[in-house]
């Protein structure tokens, strides 16, 4: 066998594939002879089949399939060996000259592309500086987050005439292009929430309403034309909820509207414990602090954001583009070339992403351990409990949902990509010099 490689550029290789029948033969003969071994032929004891009686019905399949393999191994072994960074997977060459009668005797030649990842260097430093922003709360955002908390807490009563942001309990009756009640319509009765009416007017005219009273309601346009509001409002589909034109009528039967809690000690000492906040400075300090704490989190993801295209702005590099696109579209049959051409762009300013996280994992020798995939794992998980049920699962039950979690491959090799991610930002993070800079939340919302 001989194996040798053409460098067409920097990025660009043909690796060529001579075999012999001395390079496959021995291969041949061995599947042959397991294959009569299993096979189960009228005519034939079990296991008594003749290897020539194989060879005769299925030895040009057989040939196909171990040249394949040979030719899988060799390659794979090559590319090992000569240490060669490949992109995507090597692309066979069709070469229609080329015709072979598949007799055991024939001597082949096979030709693939390689892409191969370009050189380049990684060399960040403190002068290299990057924004990292600092959310605070804006008094929107906070008077916001203090209503709903203070709501939360507050109580139920039932003012006679209603006004922003209370219920109306009706009964909802379906109307015909006339007016009139339409009679095999949709009826029910619901609770309409005024905080929910997007259209300005629509709200202004369900104010001011009081038990008894009787308003017509365009819901499309009270919830620009929300379906999943409106299916969940009348108890019906989305889809039906989408083509619904009929107007409704709503009686009132009852106004609710959810009282704030007063801003005393009983109320603090429920919120955060007894005698942590004792006054409504102090209250306001700790939300704020609170929505801060949030609001970290939407800032890390915004410095990774901004870690990410520094770096791919910072290191400009080439890739064998060409061969890419022909191998994205070899692996994906379905992939028109406007999908091709649409989304090139994405996937390559990823690939270059993950070349330049990967010289910095190796350069920097960082290593990921299965401890730092299981607390990752640990932590996810733990965060999606807690979603659903307010009593935290003991570390106990955590670890073991966590192991089991893991056994998956996709949600192993997930949390893999994680960690690797997180470990290629701290390394960034440490070099580069991060810019503080305080924003309004408000303001970083635009961003």
């Amino acid at each position: 066998m001989n194996i040798s490689q053409e460098k067409i550029d920097n990025l660009n290789a043909v690796v060529k594939i001579n075999i012999n029948p001395e390079d496959y033969q021995a291969r041949v003969d061995k599947a042959i002879k397991d294959q009569a071994k299993k096979a189960k032929i009228p005519g034939f004891r079990p296991g008594m089949v003749p290897p020539s009686h194989i060879k005769r019905m299925y030895g040009k399949s057989i040939l196909v399939d171990e040249i394949n393999n040979l030719l899988s191994d060799t390659l794979n072994k090559y590319i090992d060996e000569e240490k060669l960074e490949v992109l995507g997977q090597p692309l066979p060459k069709i070469d229609e000259d080329k015709h072979y009668n598949w007799d055991f005797t024939d001597n082949f030649e096979f030709n693939y592309e390689l892409g191969l990842a370009p050189d380049f260097k990684v060399d960040f430093s403190a002068a290299d500086k990057i924004a990292q922003y600092v959310i605070k709360v804006d008094e929107e955002t906070l008077a916001a987050r203090i209503k709903n908390i203070r709501r939360s807490y507050g109580k139920m009563t039932n003012p006679d005439v209603s006004a922003d942001d209370d219920v109306l309990y009706s009964d909802l009756a379906q109307l015909s292009p006339d007016g009139s009640v339409f009679e095999d319509g949709i009826a029910i009765t619901a609770s309409v929430r005024l905080d929910q009416v997007k259209d300005e007017a629509i709200k202004a005219s369900l104010t001011g309403l009081k038990k008894g009273d009787v308003v017509t309601l365009d819901l499309q346009k009270a919830y620009d034309n929300d379906a999943a509001k409106i299916a969940g409002l009348l108890k019906i589909d989305e889809e039906t909820a989408a083509d619904l034109k009929s107007n409704f009528q709503l009686t009132v039967k009852n106004v609710n509207r959810l009282e704030e809690s007063d801003l005393n000690q009983e109320f603090f000492d429920k919120l955060f414990g007894e005698g942590t906040v004792s006054n409504e400075e102090e209250f306001r300090a700790k939300i704020t602090e609170e929505i801060e704490g949030m609001m970290a989190q939407d800032a890390e993801r915004k410095l990774q954001e901004e870690i990410y295209n520094y770096t791919i702005n910072k290191f400009q590099f080439t890739l064998p583009d060409e061969f890419l696109k022909r191998w994205l579209k070899a692996s994906d049959e379905k992939m028109t070339t406007e999908d091709l051409e649409g989304g090139y762009n994405d996937f390559a300013q990823n690939l270059k992403w993950t070349l330049i996280g990967n010289k910095i994992i190796r350069e920097q020798d960082i290593k990921i351990d299965y401890e730092d995939v299981f607390q990752t794992a640990k932590f996810r998980l733990d965060q999606q409990f807690r979603m659903y049920s307010p009593q935290a699962l003991s570390d106990e039950q955590l670890g073991q949902y966590t192991v089991q979690y893991l056994q998956n491959k996709e949600n192993a090799n997930k949390i893999f990509e994680e960690v690797k991610a997180l470990k290629i930002f701290a390394y960034i993070k440490s070099v580069v010099t991060l810019e503080p800079k305080e924003i309004l939340y408000t303001d970083f919302q635009k961003l």
